[in-house]
């Protein structure tokens, strides 16, 4: 019976996609595409077998570039010094988009804010901002929710939104997106961002710069905090990884990525 193998860390498995296995592991954003696509094509390709860990995007490039894994997901680019690592072992990483996604900002759906500019969110994460009266809200003491720092959400929230400048210290930093989300659903006065696909009716997405994050105005590249989803591989992807990446950049595939709730290519 084909499954699924799905765990949240390293476990020292090296990939072996050249029998007919492939090991993929990296960003809790990507996962549940990676989740879905490999259920679906494992049902689809009898015989192949696909396993699917988060972790984090820098856990899953640290991974391809050490041989531990075929297929790296990545919320982010790759860095200049992992590119310089990879080489150094022989490595040669290729990106692969495989779907676009907006990072949203959620809070308590019991809270009456409804949207805030980039300027604002910064002000939030990096200085003693502590209540959300300041900001048109109730009178209620700000929690804020970040990723930690092996996240590729974390750093393209860093990039876009902060400026690069340090998250507040009392910051509770979570390992994944629907850890942020399960936080903020639970608490009144809580902040946090996730990838698109993880806003759900237990939580309530604001706007940012006047945009909500939506579908439309991601591939329409209108909201501010856009970014597109990877896949790495080692080389030109070949056999069953190959078989893969071309799946889920097939009409079957991208139509898995709308499902879970991101932004497909076309």
């Amino acid at each position: 019976m084909k499954k699924i193998i799905i765990a949240l860390a390293v476990l020292g498995m090296a990939g072996t996609a050249s029998a007919g296995k492939i090991v993929m592991e990296g960003s809790t954003t990507v996962l549940p595409i990676a989740q879905k696509a490999a259920e679906v094509f494992m049902k689809n390709n009898p015989g192949e077998e696909v396993s699917v860990r988060g972790g984090g995007s820098g856990v899953g490039i640290a991974s391809i570039i050490d041989g531990t894994c075929d297929i790296a997901d990545a919320s982010r680019a790759v860095k200049a010094a992992e590119l310089e690592k990879a080489a150094k072992k022989g490595r040669d990483l290729k990106a692969h988009v495989i779907a676009m996604d907006g990072i949203s900002h959620i809070v308590h759906p019991s809270n009456t804010v409804t949207g805030l500019t980039r300027e604002q969110i910064k002000k939030i994460y990096t200085s003693r901002a502590a209540n959300w009266k300041e900001f048109g809200g109730p009178d209620l003491r700000i929690v804020v929710i970040s990723r930690d720092s092996a996240s590729g959400t974390f750093e393209a929230f860093s990039e876009m939104v902060l400026d690069k400048k340090k998250v507040r210290p009392d910051a509770i930093m979570q390992a994944s997106n629907q850890g942020i989300a399960s936080i903020v659903a639970r608490t009144p006065g809580a902040i946090g961002y996730v990838g698109l696909g993880y806003v759900t009716g237990s939580v309530k997405a604001i706007s940012v710069d006047g945009v909500m994050p939506a579908k439309e105005s991601v591939l329409r590249n209108k909201y501010p905090i856009t970014r597109p989803l990877f896949m790495y591989t080692n080389g030109v992807p070949q056999g069953t990884v190959k078989k893969f990446i071309d799946f889920l950049k097939g009409p079957e595939g991208q139509k898995i990525v709308g499902e879970e709730g991101f932004v497909g290519l076309k």
